[in-house]
């Protein structure tokens, strides 16, 4: 039986800490749900003296039943001033309801001297005291060194003697704290080492921050060393440079190093989870984070798609499928044929590596990407090319002509943006107008204005983003305002997104570029599904 591994979450805790981090009480409890479902041990959840949100959640949370996660508050040591009978917020942390109560105490001189205003006898009398208060009070007492690699690097014998005291008094867990996230590796290692030797018997875990980049190599270093109980958030949310990434430590201990840190079958949650807290916290998933990110296992180049394709394993450490990913395959001017053989079976094309088609396809690629075209982010772009190409996409309107307009009439309002947009669907002739914030805006509220009536499944579309970029300027356009543009936008229903993609040397023009192929991309998909809905055989090229 594999050695288990405590995996102890603070995303909504410490992880908020960082920059354009934010959650609510409803978006912790929605959090606090989904890692429940993946099965963390203790879930860090805030400092509930500390914010009127933390306090809330606390209460809300009573109302909840959690299958597996326990949930912990966070505090600090009592108030150099006070006494812990009387320090307002143990009072707080032993009425909160959590299953496990974690309190930080200092372990460093310089935080004992410049931050508490105490000299380092007190400190220890106050780690000591608030942990032996809270001991009778909760199941389950941790207690956080802050500082600790910190100190220990400047007064072993102090550093030691603060996570003594907790000890003593009954913590069950004591986590080394790399705080400032400077502890190189190799320190790490040993330092963790003298504590085991130090203080034998002692539970010790790692919260490792991220400024050196570390973070998730300490924490397995950690580990190595004997500590049974890691620390960290997911996506490596955080103060700074941000926390141990959960997302990569969970994996690593799992599939690499031979221990037990989730129930059996829900590491394959891990990326849907990571997606989850991202969206929850309305920031955008990063897209090249190891295991869970959507390029984790992206392929490029022709060579590696080629070795690829006959086994995985040639460029890629793990199965994406353990962790909930998947492998992709992307396009652009480096692929070869073997990215369009993948990509057609992926659409259910069946094509032969011999193919004229093949090379067809190929070299339209590789013309268009050397005009600043990127399908490698544009698949849906990519599908329609691939489909038109082959014949098997249907004109559902013809543009006669559009125009855009903006005006400002007074110096400190938005500017005006009209469109107007003619095309022919069959025999009609539809002539829309309409305003919008911005011309873009504008287009795509005339275009579908003109289309709803005859495709009624328009509605359910929505522009979800817009991106632009100004390509590097070209010999034939030296000037920086004269280079080409890329646009991309990111489009969705209720079932799914895509993104499309538009160059030109006009702003205007690269964006109904990519918003047509948006419009035309959900038609084309709508009628797809329909017909896999009557028929389940494979499309083939020589259909």
């Amino acid at each position: 039986m594999p050695e288990k591994i405590v995996i102890y979450d603070t995303t909504l805790r410490d992880g908020t800490q960082g920059e354009d981090v934010h959650f609510s009480c409803e978006d912790k409890i929605r959090v606090a749900k989904k890692l429940d479902e993946l099965g963390v041990d203790y879930l860090e959840a805030g400092w509930p003296a500390s914010n009127p949100t933390d306090e809330q959640f606390f209460r809300e949370m009573q109302h909840y039943q959690l299958d597996r996660v326990r949930i912990a508050a966070f505090g600090s040591t009592h108030n150099p001033r006070t006494s812990p009978e009387n320090d307002s917020g143990l009072a707080t942390l032993r009425q909160c309801g959590a299953n496990a109560l974690t309190i930080f105490g200092k372990t460093w001189e310089v935080h004992v001297h410049q931050a508490l205003k105490t000299d380092l006898e007190h400190n220890l009398r106050m780690i000591r005291d608030s942990l032996a208060f809270l001991r009778e009070h909760t199941p389950t007492l941790f207690f956080d060194a802050e500082h600790f690699f910190d100190g220990f690097k400047e007064n072993r014998d102090y550093a030691l003697a603060c996570l003594k005291k907790a000890h003593e008094a009954g913590a069950d867990t004591l986590i080394l704290c790399d705080t400032n996230g400077g502890t190189l590796t190799s320190e790490l290692g040993e330092i963790a080492s003298s504590v085991a030797r130090e203080i034998p018997g002692a539970q010790l875990g790692i919260h490792a921050h991220n400024d050196s980049d570390l973070a998730v190599a300490n924490s397995l270093a950690a580990v190595e060393s004997g500590m049974r109980h890691v620390q960290g958030t997911i996506n490596g949310f955080g103060e700074r440079c941000g926390n141990a990434n959960l997302c990569s430590i969970i994996p690593c201990l799992q599939l690499k190093m031979g221990y037990t840190c989730l129930p059996e079958g829900r590491l394959q949650q891990l990326a849907s989870t990571s997606h989850f807290v991202s969206e929850v916290a309305n920031l955008r998933p990063f897209s090249r984070q190891p295991f869970v990110g959507n390029a984790a296992f992206a392929h490029k180049g022709g060579v590696h798609v080629s070795a690829v394709l006959k086994d995985a394993r040639t460029y890629e450490h793990i199965e994406p499928e353990k962790v909930g990913n998947k492998q992709r395959v992307l396009l652009s001017d480096l692929s070869g044929k073997s990215n369009i053989l993948f990509k057609a079976r992926q659409y259910g094309i069946h094509l032969e590596k011999d193919d004229p088609f093949v090379l067809d396809i190929l070299n339209q690629i590789k013309e268009l990407e050397s005009k600043g075209y990127d399908f490698s982010v544009a698949e849906a772009s990519f599908e329609l090319l691939l489909h038109r190409a082959m014949g098997r996409t249907r004109r559902n309107y013809t543009l006669l002509g559009f125009r855009a307009m903006d005006a400002k009439n007074k110096e400190n309002e938005e500017p005006f943006s009209e469109a107007t947009v003619m095309i022919q669907v069959g025999g009609d002739t539809e002539h829309t107008a309409a305003t919008g914030r911005g011309p873009v805006n504008a287009l795509d509220n005339a275009l579908r204005k003109g289309l709803e009536k005859f495709y009624s499944n328009i509605k359910e579309m929505d522009l979800l983003d817009f991106k632009v970029r100004v390509l590097s300027p070209s010999r034939e356009a030296p000037e920086g305002t004269a280079s080409r543009v890329r646009v991309f936008i990111e489009s969705g229903d209720t079932r799914e997104r895509w993104i499309t993609v538009g160059v030109s040397y006009n702003i205007i023009e690269a964006s109904w570029q990519a918003l047509v192929d948006s419009v035309d991309y959900k038609l084309f998909k709508d009628g797809r599904d329909r017909q896999s809905a009557t028929t389940s055989q494979p499309i083939h090229a020589t259909d």
